[in-house]
């Protein structure tokens, strides 16, 4: 009988490939949409939304949100920012990435902190923890891109969603390797 550890485990490995999955299918979908502004307005609004539904699936997978506070409020974040966001369409692309930097920053640092947590239980959450990092610094820069004379594109943000497609595949290529190290060590 697996252990809740390693059905737990399970889960979070599946979890990060399909949230790799997602952020690829944005990605491409974001190329063909680049030069159709209310397509790109919508995805604008579809990627801050994905994240709030998502860490709301992983923290109830978890234990609940009371347990996962970080995600509790990573699901607050995400989903004042698709609000946000769906405001800031309606003004220019400009306001858009500033609305995505500052969630950027915000929502990086808790999935940092996530990672932190769960590095004790699961092991191999530094990637996690180098990709809320790293979203915390991407966010800052988009922030400054937003502040600039050039329009920002859906295509501005596509770079940070490949980064995150990267860190969650990593994390669960990463961890199923450690499994299966793991389940070869005890045959």
């Amino acid at each position: 009988m697996p252990s809740q550890v390693s059905t737990q485990s399970t889960w979070l490995r599946s979890y990060y490939f399909v949230r790799a999955l997602f952020s690829i299918w944005w990605i491409i979908i974001a190329v063909i949409v680049s030069g159709k502004p209310a397509l790109a307005a919508l995805l604008f609004v579809i990627y801050p939304a994905w994240d709030a539904v998502a860490n709301l699936a992983d923290a109830r997978s978890n234990g609940g949100l009371k347990v996962n506070r970080t995600q509790a409020l990573n699901v607050v974040v995400s989903t004042i920012t698709t609000i946000a966001v769906l405001l800031a369409v309606m003004k220019d692309t400009h306001a858009v990435l500033g609305v995505f930097g500052v969630w950027a920053i915000l929502s990086g640092l808790l999935q940092l902190a996530t990672g932190v947590t769960r590095w004790r239980i699961y092991g191999a959450q530094w990637v996690m923890i180098l990709s809320g990092a790293q979203s915390a610094l991407a966010g800052g820069f988009m922030i400054t891109q937003a502040l600039g004379t050039v329009p920002p594109t859906i295509l501005d943000v596509a770079p940070y969603a490949g980064f995150g497609a990267f860190y969650f595949l990593v994390s669960a290529i990463w961890m199923t390797v450690a499994a299966s190290r793991k389940t070869s060590a005890k045959a």
